[in-house]
């Protein structure tokens, strides 16, 4: 594999972390920034935001411009985010910072798989593939926990001058080596992405995938706050908890695609999002317990993020057979489906938080709720899947 290829990992495993390292850190950034817990949990939902408005309007802005260009420019908005964020004089600097860091985020991985492709040969591409998204599975399992201690322990500044010093680099290693003359796919247009956006059937999915990941993020992002006030834990220990956490969701992603692979993405989708509810459920009553607080935490990773590979699966199948020209746009479509489920679930988890008469403990069984409703949206999805060719049949007759 070429190196261009691991200058491209390193970007992923960079922005992976950004992205969720301020989960673990959310307690600390609220104290020293002087906002609640819900204003620094903000920071989440815009941060998914950037990324949900990134991948379509601005790879669609910049289909003309060569592939390398596009990734050193995204690339450099990514590491100037991150030093604005360590360099943040307050709150409303570090807001801007999220932002800016999502839209690059957005961009990176709507290109990235492009690239990758266009590095090797045609029998390797799938393999190009899978290393550049290793890097951000490697992210979860080691960026977040390290970022969450490092900026526990050195402030949570230094946390993003770490992750902009990877990012610089990896700038550095894709300016050198990655190559200028790369395919250059035909540029997609802003209109055909949001003609995908007219197809029923797929706006069902993006909803499914914006309410069976915003479930999860309804109660993930106070899921520090949580170990701390309730659980018990020292802001020492929310690391490690990261990490173990981390680990399941690597665990996860690789079974919910095999779960896929053999039993299709809806009977798939339909046991992880039952075991994901429950899980919720249960944590309401394990969260105050260290230990059943932290074997629920490893299910749950495993759940919360097992739904993704079915997902994607499905939003291509259906792409595949009601807009077969726009299949990879629909697929970008769910990535922006699944950070504005982020975004939503982090917002409504701030509102939760911040009502007096419910908490931090109501971010769980909210999220399960959740959760259960995109269930029966898969469900109807399914139903609808089966009934089709007998409506054809009718017709035929």
């Amino acid at each position: 594999m070429p190196l261009a290829l691991f200058a491209l990992t390193l970007s992923a495993f960079a922005i992976g972390t950004t992205e969720f390292v301020i989960v673990g850190l959310i307690p600390t950034m609220a104290a020293d920034l002087g906002v609640s817990l819900p204003s620094a949990g903000l920071l989440v939902s815009l941060y998914a935001l950037g990324v949900a408005v990134g991948a379509p309007v601005l790879t669609a802005l910049t289909g003309k411009w060569k592939r390398k260009t596009v990734l050193l420019t995204v690339m450099a908005l990514f590491v100037m985010g991150n030093v604005l964020a360590w360099q943040a004089p307050g709150y409303n600097t570090l807001v801007l910072a999220r932002i800016l860091t999502g839209l690059a985020h957005g961009v990176f991985f709507s290109i990235g798989s492009t690239i990758a492709t266009g590095l090797v040969s045609k029998e390797k591409e799938a393999s190009a593939i899978a290393i550049m998204f290793t890097g951000l599975t490697v992210a979860l399992v080691t960026g977040v926990p390290l970022g969450t201690y490092v900026g526990q322990a050195f402030g949570w500044q230094t946390t993003f001058l770490i992750v902009a010093i990877l990012g610089l680099i990896a700038l550095i290693g894709s300016f050198f080596l990655v190559p200028s003359n790369l395919k250059q796919p035909p540029a997609t247009k802003l209109s055909a992405q949001m003609k995908v956006l007219t197809e029923p059937r797929l706006l069902l999915v993006f909803a499914i995938t914006a309410l069976g990941y915003g479930g999860t993020f309804t109660a993930f992002t106070y899921l520090a706050p949580i170990l701390q006030e309730v659980t018990g834990f020292a802001d020492s220990a929310i690391g490690i908890i990261m990490l173990v956490y981390g680990v399941s969701v690597a665990a996860g992603n690789i079974w919910g695609g095999k779960l896929a692979d053999k039993k299709g993405p809806v009977s798939a989708l339909t046991v992880i999002f039952i075991g994901l509810a429950a899980t919720l459920l249960v944590f309401n009553f394990t969260a105050s317990n260290p230990i059943l607080a932290v074997l629920t935490i490893l299910v749950w990773g495993a759940f919360a993020f097992g739904n993704v590979p079915g997902l994607q699966v499905y939003v291509v199948n259906l792409a595949e057979k009601y807009s077969p020209n726009s299949v990879d746009v629909a697929s970008g479509m769910n990535i922006a489906a699944f950070n504005v489920g982020i975004a939503l679930g982090s917002w409504g988890g701030g509102h939760i938080v911040a009502n007096p008469e419910m908490g931090l403990m109501h971010t769980p069984w909210v999220g399960a709720v959740v959760v259960l409703v995109a269930l029966g949206l898969t469900r109807w999805s399914g139903y609808l899947d089966n009934r089709e060719p007998r409506t054809e049949c009718v017709a035929q007759a």
